[in-house]
C-alpha cells in the first residue's frame, strides 16, 4: 500500500506542469535501498520538516521538488537509519568513564590496564568492564589474588564482557559484606583453594552493586552524550536500550527535550518492583525520540560464564545446569501482569531451559491477545521441540556477533547435538517471519557492519571457519538489512514511522562509502559511514 501511495505522488507531480514544491533537502544521484515492502531501489528523495516527502528517480524528484540544500551522493549507497534492536546504550556511555578491558588477551593485560587507569585517574573505587577469559590462553576464571596485592585498600570491581559475572578484590568483597558463608539464590559465589576467588556470577553481583558508588549527574550526562556520538558515527539512529530504570529514562527524555540528545531511544524498563509499579500505572510514554512501552526481564545468565539455564548438564561441567536468575513462578507472574497492561515484555533467555520457560509463559498468557509482539532477547539455544512457539507472534531478537564470538567454545559447553539449535537465526526467521538484529554492545562491538557480516558470513575477521559457522542458519544480505531496519522497527511498534525510506516516515538515513549489498563479504566489516541524518538533519559528517 505504501509503495502505491509513492507512485500516486509521482503521478500527480510529474503528470502536469505544477510548480515545484520547496523542501528542506533533496538528495540525488544515490544508490538507495528503501527497504520498503518490495525492497525497491531509488536514485533520489526529498525531505521536508523532518520526513520523507518523495522518493524516486533523479528526474522525478528534480522535476517535483526544489531546495536550497541539495546533496549529490555521487552514487554512494544510502539505507534507512540503522536500528540496534538490543544494546546497552547507557552502559556503553558509562564504560567510557571506566577501565576498558575489551580485547584483553590475558589476565596480565587486564592488570596492566587497571594500573594504567588508576595512575591517570586516581579513583577511590575502580570499575572496569569487558574481560573474557575465553579469549585468554588460560580460560579459567581469574582470581582476586593479584588485585589484592596491587590494591589492598581500594575496592576494584571488574565486570565480565557479558555483564553476568564480575571479579572483585578483597576490599570490595569486605565492603559488600561478602564472606564464605554468604548465600544468594540464582547464581554463584565462586570458591577455590584461597576461599572466595572474587568471582561472582549473576544474582550475587547485586551485593556489589549495592556498594558501588553511583555516577553523579555530570557523569551520567557525559555517558549518554558519549554513547550517542559513538552510535551516530556507525549510522545508528535508533537504539533499544535493554534494561534501564526511571532516573536514566527521565534524564534521556530531558536531554532530548532540551535538544542536547538527538538519537532515538526505545527504552526497555528494567523489571524492578518500583519501575513496574510506576510505568505500568503511568502507561506508555511515546515522543518522536523516546518510546517507553516495554519491560526487560532476565530468565537466566550467560553461556560464557556457564550461567545459562540448560535442560541437560553442561557438556564441559558435569552436573552443572546453569541457573534461572528469575524463578519460574516469578516469570509466569510477571508475564501475566504485563499481559494485562499495554506494555510489551522482552525477556533475556540464553539456555534451552530458560527459553522453554519463557516461551511457555508467553504462550499461556497471550492466548486470545493479538499483536503483542513480545520478544525473546537472545533466543540463543533452542530445543528443536520449542521452535514452534515463534510461529505464534513471538519475536526473536538476536545478536549475530554472539555466534561468531562464541563459536570457538560453544560446542564444548553444549555438545555436538545441542549446538545445532544454537544461534539459529535462519530457523528463527523461518518460524517467526522476522528477526530483529542487535549487538548487545558493549558486550560486543558497536559496529552494525560486524552484525551484518556475522549474520551473512558467519565467520570471524580472519575468515574462520573456512566455510562459515553452521551456515544453515546464515541470513541473506537482504534479510540482514531488514533485521537492522524495518524488522527492528516492527518489533518496536514503529514500522509506520521508521525502518524504511518511504513518504511520511522520519527522514533518518545513512550514506556509506561502500555498498554492503554487493561488495565482497570480507569488505563488509570495513564499511565506513560518511554521513548520518536524523529528521533530515546531518548528525555525522
Amino acid at each position: 500500500m505504501k509503495s502505491l501511495l509513492i507512485g500516486t505522488v509521482f503521478l500527480i507531480v510529474t503528470g502536469c506542469d505544477n510548480p515545484k514544491d520547496t523542501v528542506d533537502l533533496v538528495v540525488v544521484n544515490a544508490n538507495v535501498y528503501t527497504v520498503d515492502q518490495d525492497f525497491s531501489k531509488a536514485q533520489a528523495f526529498a525531505v521536508h520538516e523532518g520526513r520523507f516527502v518523495g522518493i524516486g528517480t533523479d528526474e522525478e524528484i528534480q522535476k517535483a521538488f526544489e531546495s536550497d540544500q541539495v546533496i549529490d551522493a555521487k552514487g554512494r549507497t544510502i539505507t534507512p537509519g540503522l536500528i540496534d534492536a538490543h544494546c546497552h546504550f547507557y552502559g556503553l556511555g558509562l564504560n567510557q568513564q571506566s577501565v576498558d578491558l575489551t580485547g584483553t588477551t590475558s589476565f596480565e593485560e587486564v592488570l596492566e590496564r587497571v594500573q594504567k587507569f588508576q595512575k591517570e585517574k586516581r579513583k577511590d573505587f575502580i570499575l572496569g568492564q569487558g574481560w573474557d577469559q575465553n579469549d585468554w590462553e588460560n580460560q579459567e576464571f581469574p582470581t582476586r589474588k593479584e588485585l589484592d596485592q596491587l590494591f589492598p585498600d581500594i575496592p576494584v570491581v571488574l565486570r565480565r564482557i557479558d555483564g553476568h559475572a564480575l571479579l572483585a578484590n578483597k576490599a570490595a568483597l569486605d565492603r559488600a559484606g561478602i564472606d564464605s558463608s554468604t548465600k544468594v539464590d540464582g547464581g554463584e559465589i565462586v570458591k577455590g583453594a584461597m576461599g572466595l576467588t572474587g568471582v561472582l556470577i549473576d544474582n550475587p553481583m547485586s551485593l556489589i552493586d549495592a556498594i558501588t558508588p553511583q555516577p553523579d549527574l555530570n557523569t551520567r550526562i557525559n555517558a549518554l552524550k558519549d554513547a550517542e556520538r559513538i552510535c551516530l558515527s556507525y549510522g545508528l539512529t535508533t537504539v533499544n536500550d535493554a534494561g534501564i530504570g526511571r532516573p536514566v529514562i527521565e534524564l534521556i527524555d530531558s536531554l532530548q527535550q532540551a535538544g542536547e540528545l538527538s538519537i532515538r531511544v526505545y527504552a526497555m524498563v528494567s523489571a524492578t518492583p518500583n519501575n513496574l509499579d510506576y510505568y505500568l500505572n503511568k502507561g506508555s510514554i511515546i515522543s518522536d525520540r523516546l518510546n517507553v512501552r516495554s519491560v526487560k526481564a532476565y530468565a537466566d545468565g550467560a553461556l560464557g560464564s556457564r550461567g545459562a539455564a540448560l535442560k541437560s548438564p553442561y557438556s564441559d561441567k558435569a552436573g552443572h545446569f546453569g541457573a534461572m536468575v528469575t524463578p519460574v513462578e516469578s516469570i509466569e507472574a510477571l508475564a501475566d501482569r504485563i499481559a494485562n497492561s499495554e506494555y510489551q515484555l522482552n525477556t533475556h533467555a540464553i539456555g534451552d531451559s530458560a527459553n522453554a520457560v519463557v516461551l511457555r509463559a508467553y504462550d499461556k498468557v497471550l492466548k486470545g491477545k493479538s499483536d503483542r509482539r513480545w520478544k525473546i532477547e537472545h533466543a540463543q539455544v533452542i530445543d528443536p521441540h520449542d521452535f514452534h512457539y515463534f510461529e505464534k507472534g513471538i519475536i526473536p531478537s538476536v545478536q549475530p556477533t554472539h555466534a561468531t564470538s562464541d563459536m570457538y567454545w560453544a560446542e564444548h559447553r553444549l555438545g555436538s547435538e545441542r549446538i545445532r539449535g544454537a544461534y539459529a537465526f535462519k530457523t528463527l526467521l523461518d518460524r517467526a517471519g522476522i528477526v530483529a538484529l542487535g549487538t548487545d554492545f558493549p558486550v560486543e562491538q558497536v559496529s552494525p557492519f560486524l552484525t551484518f557480516y556475522a549474520a551473512v558470513a558467519r565467520q570471524d575477521l580472519e575468515d574462520f571457519p573456512k566455510d562459515g559457522f553452521q551456515m544453515k542458519d546464515a541470513l541473506s544480505r537482504e534479510e540482514a538489512l531488514k533485521g537492522m531496519t524495518i524488522w527492528a522497527a516492527y518489533s518496536n511498534f514503529e514500522e509506520s514511522k521508521k525502518g524504511s525510506i518511504e513518504t511520511g516516515k522520519y527522514a533518518d538515513f545513512v550514506i556509506y562509502d561502500k555498498d554492503m549489498m554487493k561488495v565482497p563479504l570480507d569488505e563488509i566489516p570495513s564499511i565506513q559511514v560518511e554521513q548520518t541524518f536524523l529528521n533530515g538533519q546531518r548528525m555525522v559528517r
